[in-house]
């Protein structure tokens, strides 16, 4: 779903690679039936565009906590079973790791009634962790922050550990994209630019809105459309905006920028802390958006802005440098700390695993 996922994958298998080991890659919605992943992922995409208070209201019944019996995605799960065994057959894999709320389901599931022989980790991607990352049949919970895996072993019983964001080594202070990015943007001095995120597939709650606040403000607003050709050519009317497409050098635009305006607490939110750009969460899309930015927000990571006035507040005091700059770039920094490959490493070679439901050990 999206981008996100998949890029936190592909550095998950760098990192491994790089550590000498083998890594395979299977999509979760290719798992499924002909049709079914592609359909999943066509209907969440048109809700989040288009019809959000229908995807926050699948996101209250499916996702959040509550009490008596509450809908889950073990049905779906069911489906991806027989190829996710397929996969694994033949012995070459030593544990399964998921990335996606519904990998760790199928894992979790299969783990707790013994139809998975390795173990299963998920890596939550997510700082407000709903219920469908969470299954107990687990082995491991790679989590984004010590906070989070608390929560995890407390609601689970579960392990869990910190092992930060996975970002490209490019993420960092002053990339070398950055010069030039600078003098793409330099507007004659007059602006200063500031990124909108709308991610890959260009979702957003009144972009050009933004935008027009954010020029009538004094700043350059860039809006990043991912993917949108139209919410790209649609933006690029409004006056004083740069509506941008999808772009391969993050590192240097994110750098050039004097901060990031964003919506779903997602990589691009990771990838300005990374290289010490302030973030401010502002009009997120529903469900995990919402309960991701103000999460964010809540670890000291992110500011938040409820209204259009708290938004400019707070670009206007975090751009001006000092000391609520200083303390989100050193927040960010610290988030940047742990490792995913050690446990990861203990788990496959059977020194972090648990009896399965048949008896034996792996």
């Amino acid at each position: 779903m999206g981008a996100g996922h998949d890029a936190v994958a592909a550095e998950l298998a760098r990192r491994l690679r790089a550590a000498g080991h083998e890594t395979f890659h299977a999509d979760v919605l290719g798992l499924l039936p002909a049709g079914v992943g592609a359909g999943l992922r066509g209907f969440y995409r048109s809700a989040i565009r288009h019809a959000p208070v229908v995807y926050a209201g699948i996101y209250a019944a499916f996702f959040r906590a509550g009490g008596g019996p509450r809908p889950g995605s073990a049905p779906l799960a069911v489906l991806a079973e027989e190829r996710l065994n397929a996969e694994v057959a033949g012995g070459r894999v030593d544990a399964v790791v998921g990335v996606f709320h519904l990998a760790a389901q199928l894992t979790g599931r299969m783990r707790a009634r013994g139809r998975l022989a390795v173990p299963g980790a998920v890596l939550i991607t997510d700082f407000a962790v709903h219920r469908q990352w969470l299954h107990r049949g687990n082995d491991l919970h790679l989590c984004l922050t010590e906070e989070i895996a608390q929560d995890v072993r407390r609601r689970l019983g579960r392990p869990a550990v910190a092992c930060g964001p996975l970002l490209p080594d490019g993420f960092r202070p002053h990339p070398a994209g950055e010069p030039s990015w600078r003098r793409r943007l330099t507007d004659g001095g007059r602006r200063r630019p500031v990124l909108l995120s709308a991610g890959a597939w260009g979702v957003g709650s009144r972009l050009a809105a933004t935008a027009r606040l954010l020029s009538g403000a004094g700043y350059l607003p860039l809006v990043l459309c991912g993917r949108n050709e139209r919410l790209r050519r649609a933006l690029s009317k409004v006056p004083g905006t740069a509506a941008m497409g999808w772009v391969d050098d993050m590192p240097g635009l994110i750098a050039a920028c004097c901060a990031v305006v964003d919506n779903a607490a997602g990589q691009t939110a990771l990838e300005a802390l990374a290289v010490g750009v302030p973030v401010i969460g502002y009009r997120p899309i529903p469900g995990h958006g919402v309960e991701g930015v103000r999460r964010m927000a809540a670890l000291g990571l992110t500011e938040y802005a409820g209204d259009s006035w708290q938004l400019v507040a707070s670009l206007d005091r975090l751009t001006s440098g000092g000391a609520a700059a200083d303390r989100l770039r050193r927040a960010g920094r610290g988030l940047f700390r742990g490792d995913v490959v050690e446990p990861l490493e203990r788990l496959a070679a059977g020194r972090g695993t648990r009896p399965s439901a048949g008896g034996t050990r792996r």
